[in-house]
């Protein structure tokens, strides 16, 4: 019997890494820490040239995710004040498709001074969209010669997939994609880090890269029907791919030295963040979608039987868990909107209101817009502003506010815009329920539902459905740190699967939100508008949409 045993889980996201030391006797979050990226998101400028970025361009540095585990796992272990020797095992999830060109010993381009001038040697986040051109040839050849592995994704690939990024770099920067041995996503990368492996994920190569354990990859064909000279699609992205849970090795002792650890600590495959959130709210059998909530929002499901339908992201045989398929949806702006609102649009006297109560611009706009009714605004809001993933799977979206008048306020707007996003979630509920896939509750987790109680009783109003949010901040760090436990297995004091792991190791129920029937009834006449508007504009007469973008795009060069 032990009677002492850690995991730690380290979360991979937009703007910094968070880092959770796990009791597993307990099943308690004993220490967490939070670092930010000291590069943030490079979107302007190339931080080495100070070159301006072409629009929709979105990178990384990889120092910084280093920088989360030298930073991280030594505050935790000192906050919690354990033995570093009995950790043992570690967890890692990312963003996902964030991917960079590496050399063969797993060194970044960029971190080379022949190549950290130029923007294509940088590792390229999930929601860099400038590969977007290349993801519609992707499609409109794919529909056009009847491609099975299109179905997966719900008839659409998206820009912020692994091809269309790699096939970026080989059309645009020839030099580097021939540079770099390999194009490996950023959670897999951390690990080869870690334990010298390279350990490429099923998760990520089923979601992101388009292949499958039945089917693999698209034939070579069908790419060079995309580009006559990408003849290799396997060159830099491997052909071996393993399951989740699976230990990729132990933690390098030079590594472990600079972490602070043993070198026993076993290191599981990488994972998606938010795929590894679904064991650590409790979800293992179908019937919840789980809501990973953040700056974008992840849907994920679950069934026994597969079934192909449109508007979804994709769907994976174990994509998620074991023996289940896992189908992921989602919406790209959702805490970005919220920010983007904040800093770009709240008034300075809302902000002076806001010191005045002791409250964040956060805090005080959410006071006010609980004081309206459903509708009383008289606005409805469309969360496009980052594109739209889910249903309608096009990047060249943009947001939309209407209703506005001169009595419209501040947190009139706010409100409306929590109401888009879950409008957008009711459409996604919708989608999945209309081709058999019948949910019975909401599980929200990551960085909102604790903060925002409106926001959780909008969704169980708009969608009808309860919504339960789980007693964690970090869901998608503790999931990580439960695969780090299945690596290490049982005999370490680990666990045997990741069933087991999700029956010990799941974050309790904090808050459940039942749908108010007054509410419901509103909200059920403004999402019947909402749904006539989202065909109106985002199928119908998409053109308006597209058009705008190619106005923008080429103003700004």
């Amino acid at each position: 019997m032990y009677t002492l045993a850690y995991t730690l889980g380290v979360d991979y996201g937009t703007q910094s890494g968070r880092v959770v030391l796990l009791d597993l006797l307990r099943a308690e979050e004993i220490a967490v820490a939070v670092v930010p990226y000291a590069h943030g998101v490079i979107d302007d400028v190339l931080p080495t040239t100070k070159a301006k970025l072409p629009p929709d361009w979105a990178l990384q540095h990889p120092l910084d995710y280093i920088d989360v585990l030298e930073q991280g796992v030594p505050q935790v272990i000192k906050q919690a004040g354990i033995h570093p020797h009995d950790v043992i095992g570690l967890g890692v999830d990312f963003t996902s498709c964030t991917v960079l060109p590496v050399r063969g010993d797993g060194t970044p381009l960029c971190t080379e001074a022949a190549w950290r001038d130029r923007p294509h040697a940088w590792p390229k986040l999930w929601k860099h969209h400038s590969a977007q051109q290349i993801a519609d040839r992707i499609n409109h050849l794919a529909q056009e010669r009847g491609e099975s592995f299109l179905t997966r994704y719900g008839g659409r690939i998206s820009s912020e997939w692994y091809f269309p990024k790699l096939l970026e770099v080989f059309e645009s920067d020839r030099d580097v994609y021939d540079a770099c041995d390999a194009f490996v996503e950023a959670t897999d990368w951390i690990v080869w880090y870690l334990t010298g492996h390279v350990c490429r994920n099923s998760c990520t190569a089923g979601y992101k890269a388009m292949w499958s354990e039945e089917e693999g990859l698209p034939d070579a064909a069908f790419f060079a029907a995309v580009n006559p000279d990408f003849t290799a699609p396997w060159a830099k992205l491997g052909k071996d791919f393993y399951p989740l849970g699976t230990k990729a090795g132990f933690i390098v002792p030079e590594i472990a030295s600079k972490l602070g650890l043993s070198d026993a600590v076993a290191v599981a495959v990488g994972n998606v963040d938010a795929m590894v959130a679904v064991p650590a709210v409790g979800v293992n059998q179908p019937g919840s979608l789980v809501m990973v909530m953040g700056t974008s929002i992840c849907h994920l499901a679950l069934t026994v039987d597969e079934v192909r339908l449109p508007g979804i992201t994709g769907v994976v045989k174990d994509g998620v868990l074991p023996g289940l398929y896992g189908y992921e949806a989602g919406q790209a702006a959702v805490g970005d909107m919220f920010e983007w609102f904040v800093k770009k649009a709240v008034p300075q006297h809302e902000y002076e209101q806001a010191v005045a109560n002791n409250q964040s611009i956060y805090e005080y706009l959410e006071s006010q817009a609980a004081k309206l009714r459903p509708g009383e605004h008289g606005l409805m809001a469309f969360d496009w502003w980052n594109g739209n993933r889910s249903i309608l799977g096009d990047a060249d979206l943009s947001g939309m506010i209407f209703g506005l008048t001169l009595a419209t306020e501040a947190h009139h707007i706010y409100r409306a815009l929590l109401e888009a996003t879950a409008l957008g979630t009711k459409r996604i509920v919708d989608n999945l329920a209309e081709h058999g896939i019948v949910l019975q509750e909401l599980v929200a987790c990551g960085g909102l539902p604790q903060k925002s109680p409106l926001l959780m009783q909008i969704y169980a109003d708009i969608c009808g459905l309860p919504v339960i949010v789980r007693d964690s901040k970090e869901i998608p760090a503790r999931g990580a740190a439960m695969f780090g436990a299945v690596a290490a297995g049982e005999k370490a004091g680990g666990y045997a699967s990741i069933h087991a792991a999700t029956e010990a190791l799941a974050a309790p129920v904090l808050t459940r939100y039942e749908p108010d029937a007054g509410s419901q009834q509103i909200y059920a006449q403004i999402y019947q508008i909402y749904r006539h508007l989202h065909t109106v504009l985002g199928e119908d007469n998409v053109d308006l949409f597209h058009t705008l973008k190619k106005i923008r795009v080429q103003a700004s060069l």
